[in-house]
């Protein structure tokens, strides 16, 4: 039992007075009193308490989440294809936000912008940067004269057939002609840049039988520079020039012997030609039939050369077998396209150069071997005439873009194009001029005849400033990494670019997946993957599958083309002037 101790007990009531010590003290319901505020004013205890839980929760929350975080951050915790998180999927580079270029005027406001992408914006534009989606601009010619990226002014490209070699070629032709640089296409064997060069107002001269040929007796461009020039500087130009035709001449007759001639078979070669050059008048040209003239009639000046001390029988042991050779030339294969007048001359003063001798039969390897030599001597003799008169202050400085498209042809051909194209690529930084050289594999100077014609193919690519890489089979790709240094991943990407493309279910066309890419290396540099992309005017311009349109279409689509260039020489693009046909659809009103 629990007894209760009664402190009133025994007071008598009301006798405490009116006032007492809890007097006025007013107590609020126990309901109430959780709700009362405390001592700092605003929040009741209650819901200050439920504060500081809700802040314990959230820091234990914030505690565990970063836990997660570094267990998932470990190199030994991280899955095979990335970590188990939303956007934790394996990718090679976050995508790209959306770009947008406009010039300073357009963009005052963004401008200077406060960073910038890493990929080169000196030349051309060719494409986007397939990691970073950044703009790629370059060409031999910019980054050897403006960036300084590269020490020789060449680019060698490799790739694999229909991924769009010579399309990255004819994007660096137009905009270099663009700026003021003057393009050579000194050989289009398909062709490849002809309609490109027409467009822009440039020259096409064609080299097949019955088409066009060319005296390579004609001193061309060299000559009238040399006579205009005059002097001192003009006569070494003149000999310069005697020497060119010389080659040429030399060169023809290795085709035709399929050996080179002797040492003194070229003195009485070059002999005959003073000769003939004493007795040309000025403004006027000799051809092949003069020179085999010359050499049945024997004057004292070749025949001084010739050691024949006035005997005719050894005058004719020395001469038969030039003789014979120059004969073989004008009645077989070669004599129509070089024992007439050239047809059409080069212009010294033309936007741009195509020689093209894709009406030569593909099986017919001497005339496209002797059509290349014939084209290249006078293409750079032009080369050599403009320089000469900027030096004499008589025209203005002009500089040259060189293409040799399908490098393994012309030099399976003669092994005088390998030379040529060896002394390019040492010289082309005093010849002032950049160059191109596009073929399919290194292995395909494994197919050339001699060890030193091997030995030179292999050093183009040594000496490039810039090689590019489309899609390349994977032995082919560790064969040129040992050449110009690539990385596995660099390796492993331009390999899957070589794949062939996917079984399409519908019957649509699906391109293969490299078309388009490239790999840019300059040295020891990472290689800059692009991607290049075609506008449509570039599209009609250079089609290499026009022979593959069915049903009749061919002569349509031509005849659009056609009407595409004639638009782009007159500067007018409107719908009117064009036929009919999806290439009037593409174009604006």
């Amino acid at each position: 039992m629990t007894r209760v101790l009664d402190l009133g007990a025994g007071w008598p009531r009301d006798t405490s007075g009116p006032d007492n010590a809890l007097s006025g003290l007013v107590v609020p319901p126990l309901e109430l009193q959780s709700r009362e505020p405390d001592e700092i004013g605003g929040r009741s205890a209650g819901d200050e308490r439920k504060r500081r839980s809700a802040q314990a929760r959230a820091a234990e929350a914030e505690k565990r989440h970063l836990q997660r975080l570094a267990r998932a951050n470990r190199d030994d915790a991280v899955p095979h294809r990335g970590s188990f998180a939303p956007g934790g999927g394996r990718v090679n580079p976050l995508d790209g936000p959306t770009l947008w270029r406009a010039t300073t005027v357009q963009a005052c406001g963004l401008w200077p912008f406060v960073s910038g992408s890493g990929a080169p914006m000196t030349g051309v534009p060719l494409g986007q940067n397939i990691s970073t989606g950044a703009t790629v601009c370059g060409d031999p010619f910019n980054w050897f004269t403006r960036a300084r990226y590269i020490s020789n002014p060449s680019l060698f490209m490799l790739g694999m057939p229909g991924l769009g070699k010579s399309t990255l070629i004819n994007r660096m032709l137009i905009g270099l002609a663009a700026q003021g640089v003057v393009p050579l296409v000194l050989g289009d064997l398909k062709p490849d840049y002809a309609d490109t060069v027409r467009a822009l107002g440039g020259q096409v001269i064609s080299i097949a039988r019955g088409v066009g040929g060319l005296n390579i007796l004609d001193p061309g461009a060299m000559g009238a520079a040399a006579t205009r020039i005059g002097g001192a500087a003009g006569q070494a130009l003149a000999s310069e020039t005697h020497g060119r035709v010389l080659n040429i001449v030399a060169a023809l007759f290795t085709i035709v012997r399929g050996r080179p001639i002797s040492d003194h078979e070229q003195s009485v070669l070059s002999a005959c030609l003073r000769h003939l050059r004493e007795r040309t008048p000025d403004g006027q040209t000799f051809r092949l039939p003069q020179l085999l003239k010359v050499l049945e009639e024997g004057p004292p000046r070749v025949r001084q050369v010739t050691l024949d001390r006035g005997e005719e029988s050894r005058y004719r042991d020395a001469v038969d077998p030039l003789h014979r050779s120059l004969l073989g030339i004008l009645d077989g294969p070669l004599g129509d396209t070089f024992a007439s007048e050239t047809s059409t001359r080069i212009d010294p003063d033309a936007t741009a150069v195509c020689i093209d001798i894709s009406g030569i039969g593909e099986a017919d390897g001497q005339l496209t071997a002797a059509a290349m030599l014939a084209a290249w001597s006078d293409g750079l003799g032009t080369v050599a005439a403009s320089h000469a008169l900027a030096d004499a202050g008589l025209a203005p400085r002009r500089w040259f873009f060189t293409v040799l498209d399908e490098l393994w042809r012309p030099l399976r051909a003669a092994s005088g194009i390998v030379d040529r194209v060896d002394a390019i690529t040492r010289l082309n930084r005093t010849l002032g001029l950049a160059d191109a050289k596009i073929t399919h594999t290194l292995k395909d100077a494994e197919a050339l005849g001699s060890e030193s014609d091997k030995a030179k193919a292999r050093g183009f690519v040594e000496r490039a400033g810039m090689v590019a890489c489309a899609g390349l089979p994977r032995s082919e790709m560790q064969e040129l990494g040992r050449v110009i240094g690539l990385s596995r991943r660099e390796i492993e990407m331009v390999s899957s670019w070589s794949s062939p493309p996917g079984w399409a279910q519908n019957g649509s066309n699906e391109e293969p997946p490299g078309r388009g890419r490239f790999l840019i290396k300059v040295g020891g540099r990472p290689g800059i993957p692009i991607r290049v992309v075609i506008t449509d005017t570039e599209r009609h311009l250079h089609d290499t599958n026009t022979r593959w349109i069915a049903d009749g279409d061919a002569d349509r689509v031509m005849a659009e083309r056609a009407a595409v260039m004639r638009a782009v020489r007159g500067g007018d693009l409107s719908v009117e002037t064009l036929p009919a046909g999806p290439v009037r659809d593409i174009l604006p009103a």
